[in-house]
C-alpha cells in the first residue's frame, strides 16, 4: 500500500514594522490548517525572521497543525544548542515540531556576517557529525562525541522533547546528502536545486529522471530503512485551473525543454484533475507523498481531493 498524500505550506513570514503581525501569523495558521494541510513550515536565511520563533505561535494557535523550518542552514547551527532548541519548541507545542535540516549554500549570507562558507565536501562532513549530534542529544538527552567538526560532551540536555522521535527532514540533491538522508531522515525531500556560482539555486535537477536517480540512490543506501522514510518534494511553480502565460520563457530561463517542464515533479500546471493524476503517477513511480506549496489558497482544491488517499 503506498503512503496516503500529506501536505504542507511553507509560508510563515515576520514582515518587520507590522504592528498586527502577531495576529496576521495566528490567522494564516489557522486558515492553513482548516483548509487541510499537515503542517507549516518557516525558513532560514539571513535578512529573514528567525525560523523558530514564530513556530511556536503558528501552533498555539493552531490544534493539530505541525510546525518547522524548512530548512535550517547547518553551517549557521551548533548541533548541541540546535537540539536544545529542538527540544523546546517540541515541548512548548505538545510534539508537534518537524526539524527541516540542510547543508547550508549561499555564499552572500555567509559573507553578510562573516561565516566562512566551507567548501561542499566539508559542509556534507559537517552536517553528517552534525546529525549524528542531534539524533542522539534529542533521543536521550546526552552525547560525548570527538569528531573533526564537533566536540560536545552534553551530559544532560535539560530539555527533553515530547516527541519520542523528532522527525528529520532532510532536503538535498547530491549524492552524499541523499546518502545521509538514507541513514538519519524521516522524510526526505526532493528539491531539484542544484548550486550554481555563489551558492545561488538553479534548477539543473527539476527533470524528471534526475529525481527518478536520486530516488534510486536513497533506496540503495537505505536499505531495511527505505520503507520509513517518506518522500517529499517541495513545488516551485503551481497553476491551478490554468497554465501560466509565460510557460515558455520560464522553460527557456531554466533551460529546459516545455515537455520537461510539464513532467517535473517541481511544476504542478494545469486543472484539479490533471494536478491530481500527477501527484499519483509520482507517488508510484518516485515513493513521493508528501507534498509542500508556497500558495495554500490556490492549492487547497488538490488538497480537498487527495487528502489522506
Amino acid at each position: 500500500m503506498p503512503r496516503p498524500f500529506r501536505f504542507g505550506v511553507q509560508l510563515l513570514e515576520v514582515e518587520s514594522g507590522h504592528h498586527q503581525q502577531p495576529a496576521a501569523l495566528v490567522d494564516t495558521a489557522r486558515r492553513v490548517e482548516a483548509l487541510g494541510y499537515d503542517e507549516l513550515f518557516s525558513y532560514d536565511h539571513v535578512g529573514a525572521a528567525d525560523p523558530f520563533v514564530p513556530l511556536v505561535v503558528a501552533a498555539m494557535a493552531t490544534e493539530r497543525l505541525r510546525v518547522g523550518p524548512l530548512v535550517l542552514n547547518n553551517e549557521l547551527h551548533h548541533p548541541a544548542l540546535l537540539a536544545r532548541t529542538a527540544a523546546t519548541i517540541d515541548h512548548l507545542t505538545g510534539g508537534r515540531l518537524v526539524l527541516g535540516l540542510g547543508t547550508g549554500y549561499m555564499q552572500s549570507e555567509h559573507d553578510a556576517i562573516d561565516v566562512a562558507l566551507r567548501p561542499p565536501r566539508e559542509r556534507v562532513d559537517r552536517f553528517g557529525e552534525s546529525l549524528v549530534v542531534l539524533r542522539e542529544l534529542l533521543d536521550t538527552g546526552h552525547c560525548d562525541h570527538d569528531g573533526g567538526h564537533h566536540r560536545v560532551a552534553v551530559e544532560d540536555l535539560g530539555i527533553r522533547p515530547v516527541q519520542a522521535r523528532v522527525p528529520f527532514l532532510i532536503g538535498g540533491h547530491g549524492r552524499r546528502v541523499v546518502g545521509l538522508a538514507a541513514r538519519h531522515a524521516d522524510i526526505f525531500q526532493f528539491t531539484g536545486l542544484v548550486h550554481g556560482e555563489g551558492g545561488v539555486p538553479t534548477p539543473g535537477g527539476f527533470a524528471l529522471d534526475r529525481v527518478a536517480e536520486r530516488a534510486r540512490w536513497l533506496s540503495e543506501a537505505a536499505g531495511d530503512r527505505d520503507a520509513e522514510i517518506e518522500r517529499s518534494v517541495l513545488i516551485q511553480s503551481v497553476c491551478v485551473g490554468c497554465m501560466p502565460a509565460d510557460a515558455s520563457d520560464r522553460a527557456v530561463r531554466y533551460g529546459l525543454d516545455l515537455d520537461v517542464l510539464h513532467e517535473s515533479p517541481f511544476v504542478l500546471w494545469g486543472s484539479v484533475a490533471e494536478i491530481v493524476e500527477k501527484l499519483v503517477r509520482l507517488r508510484e513511480w518516485l515513493g513521493v507523498s508528501h507534498v509542500v506549496v508556497r500558495d495554500p489558497e490556490q492549492f487547497a482544491p488538490v488538497v480537498e481531493v487527495l487528502q489522506g488517499r
